[in-house]
């Protein structure tokens, strides 16, 4: 929360005014999706977003993601993963995620800075072939997919029900100091054992740091 006041001030005094009015959508919300590779367990504890009126919204998403078909790389192709609707937020300027990652287990938060031309995607109407219908529908890319991977990397990307994605960025997070929920669990993770899966792969693969 000191990261997202700070944030605020600093766009605030570069003289963003709070007082515009919300966009006007052309649908009733965008979504977050949250996801990781297939066996890189991962809890998310917070997502936070500060919107294009610099209103801050925290603990917006979280809990469990979506998985990957693989374990190492990515394999998103659509707008996938854990979604939630962002209700009565507007369009995003920066997206703050701390989560868990339980393979490590390791603790960390990034910022995603959120660039315009993603916005205007964001709201332009697509003709896109999807694959539940089987024809051709008007789509928007109103869905922002958030990976998390071992290591602190982070990935995003915009896109539709039926239009692929495009990447915004890959991101490197950073080590939360005060560990697993800010300190208020004595060290504890989400979990203290991983899916047998996860463990079986771990144990005979390892971690593909790098992959990602």
């Amino acid at each position: 929360m000191k990261h997202l006041l700070i944030c605020l001030l600093a766009l605030t005094l570069a003289g963003c005014s709070t007082a515009q009015s919300r966009t006007k959508l052309p649908y009733d919300s965008w979504e977050i999706a949250l996801a990781a590779p297939r066996y890189m367990e991962v809890w998310v504890e917070s997502v936070d977003v500060v919107d294009l009126r610099l209103l801050a919204f925290e603990h917006v998403h979280g809990g469990v993601v979506g998985y990957t078909s693989q374990p190492s790389g990515w394999n998103i192709r659509w707008g996938g993963g854990s979604r939630k609707p962002m209700s009565g937020i507007d369009l995003p300027e920066i997206i703050f995620v701390r989560w868990q990652s339980l393979v490590e287990p390791q603790t960390y938060n990034v910022r995603i800075d959120i660039p315009q031309w993603v916005r205007d995607e964001m709201i332009k109407p697509n003709q896109a072939y999807c694959i539940a219908t089987k024809k051709q529908e008007v789509d928007f890319m109103k869905i922002i997919t958030i990976a998390m991977a071992p290591g602190g990397i982070a990935k995003a990307w915009v896109g539709g029900t039926c239009s692929p994605i495009k990447e915004i960025g890959r991101f490197q997070g950073q080590i939360e100091k005060l560990g697993p929920s800010q300190g208020r669990t004595d060290g504890k993770y989400a979990w203290p054992d991983l899916e047998p899966g996860s463990k079986a792969y771990i144990q005979k693969h390892g971690i593909p740091y790098g992959s990602w």
